[in-house]
């Protein structure tokens, strides 16, 4: 049974972690801690700290705590590497622009050189374009592919761009995708179920009581399921929930 006890990570199951906090203060609090412990630990290990960015409206008070003292004191930023998990079929200065998005509410601030920041070129031929991202995340990263992947919790179950009953859903070897998302009537690139999962570490970043069906439907349900965010963890690469109690409240109310 899961319980609220602030910086406890309690398993879900064999390929799932969370941890609860009382209020979306908290959690987001704890969540840019974390990212934070996440970075500098990778950054020991390995040199450096590759992040794919989430898109949505939760993540924006994570970028912008970060960017701001003491957090954004307390990382090398000359060893961060900024991706994207999804990005919209949109130019980067569109107001849906997940790179955008990301930037003004708070990357744009932190010493991070061009060279650091690698943007999904999603505006026009998504599919060739994936072809290139994931070209570059080869190049750059390896096969240890990223540090963190940051993702969110659609109310359909849909987290990234990977949507119920999407082609990408039925990818087994590439890492970034061009999907066609008929309810969105538009385009989306894309990381994959497996570049996701072969990822260090994944966390998923859910407030709010909007999301407590959703989140319980989730996390209750078999790997395969008609929610794609079901498919992300594994047994050797769990991911992590980090949850408000509102978002988590059918959760905690099992016996």
């Amino acid at each position: 049974m899961l319980t609220i006890n602030p910086g406890q990570i309690q398993s879900i199951d064999d390929r799932r972690d969370a941890v609860i906090l009382s209020t979306m203060e908290e959690a987001t609090r704890y969540a840019v801690e974390h990212w934070v412990r996440l970075a500098k630990a990778s950054i020991a290990e390995r040199g450096r700290f590759a992040v794919a960015l989430s898109g949505g409206s939760t993540p924006n008070a994570i970028y912008k705590m970060l960017a701001s003292p003491p957090y954004s004191h307390k990382i090398d930023w000359s060893k961060v590497f900024l991706f994207w998990s999804d990005e919209r079929s949109v130019s980067p200065d569109h107001p849906d622009s997940n790179y955008r998005t990301a930037m003004t509410h708070g990357f744009s601030h932190l010493p991070l050189f061009p060279a650091q920041i690698f943007r999904m070129e999603a505006e026009k031929e998504i599919a060739r374009s994936a072809e290139k991202y994931e070209s570059a995340i080869r190049k750059t990263l390896g096969p240890t592919l990223f540090d963190l992947v940051m993702l969110g919790l659609g109310e359909d179950g849909h987290t990234a761009s990977l949507f119920p009953n999407t082609t990408a859903l039925q990818e087994n070897d590439r890492w970034v995708v061009a999907n066609d998302v008929p309810e969105k009537k538009s385009g989306r690139m894309t990381l994959t179920i497996p570049c996701i999962n072969q990822s260090w570490q994944s966390v998923f970043y859910v407030f709010g009581a909007a999301k407590q069906t959703i989140a319980h439907n989730v996390l209750r349900a078999p790997r395969i399921s008609p929610w794609p965010a079901s498919q992300i963890g594994t047994p050797e690469r769990k991911s992590l929930w980090i949850m408000d109690a509102a978002a988590a409240a059918s959760l905690l109310r099992e016996q």
